[in-house]
């Protein structure tokens, strides 16, 4: 192969480096250079996939060692990088998705000062996801791990003169830094019983291993994927983490980080599958986080925040069929690259949504926008029609076989996850349904200096195109098995055991998201929608509070954490400080004693030596005598 893999990470990282250390001498073609290279990545990325092609299944995987990284005594990293049919969905998905926003990203940061630095920010975060789904180690994919977390912070905060938006980046560091530490705690436990980071020398020596210790390997890793990939209970961050500029919540949603937890379970499944306890652990996050994010969904009236609990729930779906194991991890890959396109789509019309009125983000004052805005219109309404899983596009197979796939865990296990994932898809076709209603049906509740207009055409190009991989993604994947077997030399195979005809689960399914559709229908299109949000219930009151997800959080860890470090500072200060100011001053009082025989008199250094010597001599006669 003559093409390099490292160079799909070199070119993104290349331009943030050039864009940051140029400093304000690139301000005029600095947008310009970071959509180069984003781009070039892509087109790597795709020679790098034709490549693939060209060879057999079990030939195809390709491994790069670039530089002995630890050498250091029983740990042994080489700086190695692995591009196989897995990495290479992410590949394509990152660059792919990634150049498109960057483009859009030209036309929605024209007027901002430092759109130069945004785009070295957007260049690095690209080059620490691909280092992240191409590392061959565990440690490699910890350095793409932190530089994606470092890279939201800086996108999320970018704004940070907004005290809000300097508050959620703090907010998603922490949060994600307890996921991290999973990850670094589950590196250290292989290295103790493995002696290896590598893929292939833990999943190698996985079978040898006993099960608490795989179990404790993987329910670490799934704390790590809880924190990236926003699931229960580290999800608090992704709702706030839309105070960053729209192009910035795309990127984290559709093409990076949020996908990190997923690729880091699917990777991992060696080590799930033969540690059922931890594959259950993945499960019940999946099936309670696409519950969560779905009714948080339901009550949001800014936009963005809307979408973020759509993302939160769409991924919710795609943790819950890797915890499937094999016949569930194409499943999750499928939706996972399905929902790349339909939710950068729905991320970017909101963008577009917002630039054509004057920023607002409450949906309670759009209203009638479908005249006004008519390519945003048709795009986000096919990615609409892509998440609620109408056939024939992309969401309708990818979130169908999930919830097959959940269905045909059988027993209880199957009807619990099958029923919530059936019941996810008909809240996600009510809220869906309401973004869709409230912002370009109804009246006109606008401002009156609002003014709306289409976005220009670096902004609507991205926006098309997205739009056609929602509609057509989902069946090139789906129909023929096209992705399971492509996955198959990489997560195995697995037949679904199907309950009923798949017929008549799909009819199921459509049923229940007709049900949520017209629910919507009835709350928000016959009837006027209030300028302010009524006061709701007591769900509706904690759906708008994200299910009190940050009270839980402050009540259950924070608090007892201040408390537990105040009786800490409290015992260093009584017992610790305490004890050693003791020490201290017995030393001096001692050394003030002591010093004293030090009075410089040869009389009483010699009356002392005649007392030792008499002692001494006193000492040998009672000891001979005895």
């Amino acid at each position: 192969m003559s093409t390099p893999v490292w160079l799909t990470i070199a070119l993104p990282l290349a331009g943030a480096a050039i864009l940051l250390l140029g400093g304000r001498r690139t301000n005029g073609w600095g947008h310009l250079l970071g959509c180069v290279a984003a781009v070039a990545s892509f087109v790597v990325g795709a020679v790098l996939f034709a490549d693939m092609l060209s060879r057999d299944a079990e030939h195809r995987s390709v491994h790069e060692s670039l530089f002995s990284w630890v050498p250091v005594g029983g740990l042994q990293v080489d700086f190695g990088l692995q591009l196989d049919q897995l990495s290479m969905c992410f590949v394509l998905l990152i660059t792919g998705v990634g150049s498109l926003i960057h483009i859009y990203s030209v036309g929605y940061m024209a007027a901002d000062p430092e759109r130069r630095k945004f785009f070295a920010y957007l260049n690095l975060f690209l080059a620490a996801m691909l280092l992240l789904v191409l590392a061959d180690n565990y440690l490699g994919l910890y350095v793409g791990w932190e530089g994606v977390g470092l890279a939201s912070y800086l996108l999320i905060g970018f704004w940070a003169h907004k005290p809000t938006a300097a508050t959620a980046a703090k907010k998603a560091f922490i949060v994600n830094r307890v996921g991290d530490m999973g990850l670094a705690i589950a590196m250290m436990v292989m290295f103790v019983h493995i002696g290896s980071v590598s893929f292939e020398g833990v999943f190698g020596a996985a079978p040898q291993l006993g099960e608490a210790t795989l179990t404790a390997i993987g329910l670490l890793l799934l704390l790590a994927a809880c924190g990236k990939s926003a699931q229960v209970p580290l999800q608090s961050w992704l709702g706030d983490a839309m105070e960053g500029p729209t192009p910035v919540s795309a990127l984290i949603h559709a093409a990076t980080m949020v996908t990190a937890g997923v690729y880091l379970i699917v990777r991992s499944g060696p080590v799930f599958d033969l540690a059922p306890s931890a594959q259950l652990g993945v499960v019940i996050v999946g099936a309670v986080t696409l519950m969560f994010g779905a009714v948080v969904g339901c009550a949001k009236d800014d936009i963005k925040k809307a979408l973020a609990a759509s993302t939160m729930s769409q991924i919710g779906y795609m943790v819950l069929a890797a915890g499937l194991g094999p016949v569930g991890y194409a499943f999750a890959i499928m939706h996972l690259l399905t929902h790349g396109f339909f939710k950068a789509g729905l991320f970017l019309g909101a963008g577009s949504v917002m630039h054509a009125m004057n920023d607002e983000v409450d949906m309670r004052r759009y209203g009638g926008l479908r005249t006004a805005l008519p390519i945003t219109f048709a795009t986000f309404g096919l990615g609409y029609l892509a998440i609620i899983g109408v056939p024939p596009l992309a969401g309708f197979f990818s979130k169908d076989g999930i919830i097959e796939a959940a269905l045909g865990a059988g027993g209880a296990k199957g009807i619990i996850l099958g029923g919530a994932a059936i019941l996810g898809a008909g809240i996600t076709a009510f809220y869906m349904t309401r973004v869709m209603l409230m912002t370009f049906f109804g009246e006109k509740r606008w401002a009156p200096d609002t003014h709306p207009h289409e976005a220009p055409a670096v902004m609507t190009w991205p926006m098309i195109l997205l739009a056609i991989g929602s509609v057509g993604s989902g069946a090139a994947f789906a129909i023929g098995g096209t992705l399971q077997h492509w996955l198959e030399p990489v997560v195995g195979a697995h037949e679904i055991h199907h309950v009923a005809p798949v017929w008549v689960i799909t009819t199921v399914i459509l049923a229940v998201v007709a049900v949520g559709i017209l629910i919507a229908y009835r709350m928000y299109a016959t009837r006027p929608v209030p300028e302010e949000a009524p006061a709701g219930s007591a769900l509706t009151v904690a759906a708008r509070n994200d299910l009190y997800g940050d009270a839980f959080n402050e009540e259950m860890f924070m608090r007892p954490g201040q408390l537990a470090a105040k009786r800490l500072v409290e015992i260093d200060d009584e017992a610790v400080d305490r004890t050693v100011s003791g020490i201290a001053s017995l030393t001096a009082v001692t050394s003030q004693r002591i010093r004293l025989a030090q009075n410089g008199f040869a009389r009483s250094y010699a009356l002392t030596m005649f007392s030792g010597a008499v002692l001494l001599a006193a000492a040998i006669l009672m000891v001979r005598a005895w």
